[in-house]
């Protein structure tokens, strides 16, 4: 369907891939794959035509409609949910327009034998056998089913879309694109801003419904559960496998090793023939076999080792003050705003070395119960801090909160005290910014990194409770793993609200599910929740029947 032929990007001197070549088959669903900076997200631009190449090209189809979700969305406002989400539509508003236009004419022509007239019938007719092999008598089911399965509420359907925050505009984004039912589809990190049961409906539809898919994404569990194909962009050049996530990382661990065993043994035969070189470079009987060796080291392709992302953050929390048994207690909490009920009637106690999730979907209530805690916002019942309890909170909007104008040194020596104070450059080593990047402005560091640093912050104090909102949007896979491995070794207590199942996996045993105003306790893992989800709602199936 879409072919890239010897693809090259050149900037400031720099070579970010040169000379790569790949083909996008149908009911290929692939993931790009490589350290942040390889070229990933540019790859993806130029697939969508919204960046060019330096060299090279990308041919698809006339009648192919690729269809491109960016990482950051400029939206326009002056229309309601619903509307925006039907301009997936416009287009063919606009092909019955142009059809209603050439019959017209042909009605009011009368050079009935000419080429032209012939041209312009059949131009109509290849427009209106188009036109009308699409069912557009459903569409707005078709718009319904989309927008419920991303975690729209019917009642969000007349609302402008200037009331959402960026991650409900995403979905509104990624709404259109499904329902234009392209034939390839190109996503950069379309979870992050994804509730659980909206990763799982979308999941569903890309494994059922779309044609071919490339998507660049730092959640395992979905890149692993959607695709079926994994390329891998590393020092300017492509891998690629026929195989999902887990099984890429298999293959390239041994490609690696096989790399290394070649480059050592190149290594070993170059260092042989520069000593004989050295030996018999004043030996006449040798003078040829020697001037043969030496053209064949400079003509010698040296084999290189893929380069392996060595950076690594050492991420390491302090030791708990001791708190009291029970950090949080709640009796009959409840949130409401006008007439809108968040939850009522929350009962729950959180025990000294808990660790537990919250879960549900986008708008039940997950933040708003943190800010209760955190103090931040009124609420209904009571809500009791246990004694000594010192909290580490880490928002949702964490990252954007830092002070662009600061630079990375300035952000952490504004809030470090004490003996901490001397060991600042080696802190900031260890969360990779090392040398001159603790020297750069806030304002130009990535979202991952921006992220890393609002940790770094949250680790110069010394905590009992963990509050932790959505931590790992930004974070590619190696850094989510690390900060998982910190909690799971945290001796205080954790609430975390996340939607990314295998970093919860392993990390929490127990969970609690926000929906329909409620608030209900799992005695579990994340896996045993979703399993559970499944029968509850196959038996209320069973009901309804």
């Amino acid at each position: 369907m879409v072919s890239v032929d010897g693809l090259a990007v050149e900037f400031g001197g720099t070579t970010l891939f040169s000379d790569i070549s790949f083909q996008i088959n149908e009911k290929d669903r692939i993931a790009l794959m490589g350290k942040n900076g390889a070229g990933k997200s540019t790859l993806l631009k130029i697939l969508a035509g919204v960046r060019l190449p330096t060299r090279g090209r990308v041919t698809a189809p006339k009648d192919c409609v690729i269809a491109y979700l960016p990482q950051h969305l400029m939206t326009e406002d002056g229309r309601t949910v619903f509307e925006e989400a039907s301009m997936a539509f416009s287009h063919l508003k606009e092909m019955e327009r142009e059809i209603e236009v050439l019959n017209n004419e042909l009605a009011t022509r009368t050079d009935y034998e000419s080429e032209d007239y012939m041209a312009l019938i059949e131009k109509v007719a290849t427009m209106s056998e188009k036109f009308y092999a699409i069912d557009l008598t459903h569409f707005e089911e078709d718009v319904e089913k989309a927008l419920l399965g991303l975690g729209f509420e019917r009642s969000d359907f007349t609302r402008p879309t200037s009331d959402f925050s960026g991650g409900w505009r995403m979905r509104i984004e990624l709404a259109k694109l499904l329902l234009q039912e392209p034939d390839v589809l190109l996503l950069d990190e379309p979870t992050n801003h994804l509730d659980i049961e909206s990763i799982q409906w979308l999941e569903h539809f890309l494994t059922e419904s779309a044609r071919a898919v490339v998507v660049i994404s730092h959640d395992r569990k979905f890149v692993d559960n959607i695709t079926t194909r994994t390329i891998e962009v590393t020092m300017g050049r492509i891998y690629d496998y026929k195989v999902n996530y887990s099984k890429y990382l298999e293959l390239r661990k041994e490609r690696r090793e096989q790399q290394m065993r070649q480059y050592e043994e190149q290594q070993k035969m170059i260092q042989e023939t520069k000593d004989y070189i050295e030996r018999f470079k004043g030996t006449y009987s040798k003078t040829l076999q020697v001037q043969s060796r030496v053209k064949m080291l400079e003509k010698l392709q040296i084999i290189e080792v893929d380069e392996e992302d060595t950076s690594a953050l050492r991420l390491k929390f302090p030791p708990s003050p001791r708190s009291g048994n029970y950090p949080v207690t709640m009796e009959d909490v409840g949130k409401r705003y006008g007439d809108h009920r968040v939850f009522g009637g929350v009962n729950l106690t959180v025990e000294r070395g808990n660790k537990i999730a919250f879960v549900g979907r986008n708008g039940e209530g997950k933040s708003t119960l943190v800010k209760c805690i955190m103090g931040e916002i009124e609420h209904e019942g009571t809500l009791t801090l246990g004694h000594n309890v010192q909290i580490g909170y880490f928002a949702q909007n964490q990252a954007s909160l830092l002070d662009g104008e600061l630079t990375v040194f300035q952000t952490i020596d504004d809030v470090a005290q004490g003996e901490i104070r001397t060991k600042i450059r080696d802190l900031l080593g260890a969360f990779m910014f090392g040398g001159e990047e603790s020297t750069k402005k806030v304002k130009v560091l990535s979202g991952g990194e921006r992220t890393r640093l609002a940790l770094l912050k949250l680790l110069l104090n010394p905590v009992n409770l963990l509050i932790l909102d959505e931590p790992t949007n930004h974070l590619d896979l190696k850094t989510k793993d690390i900060l998982k491995q910190a909690l799971v070794a945290f001796d205080g207590t954790l609430i975390v609200v996340s939607h990314d199942r295998d970093f919860l996996d392993g990390l929490v045993s127990k969970v609690y599910e926000f929906g329909h105003g409620k608030v209900r306790e799992h005695l579990c893992g994340i896996y045993e929740f979703l399993e559970q989800k499944k029968l509850e709602n196959l038996q209320e199936l069973e009901r309804k029947r």
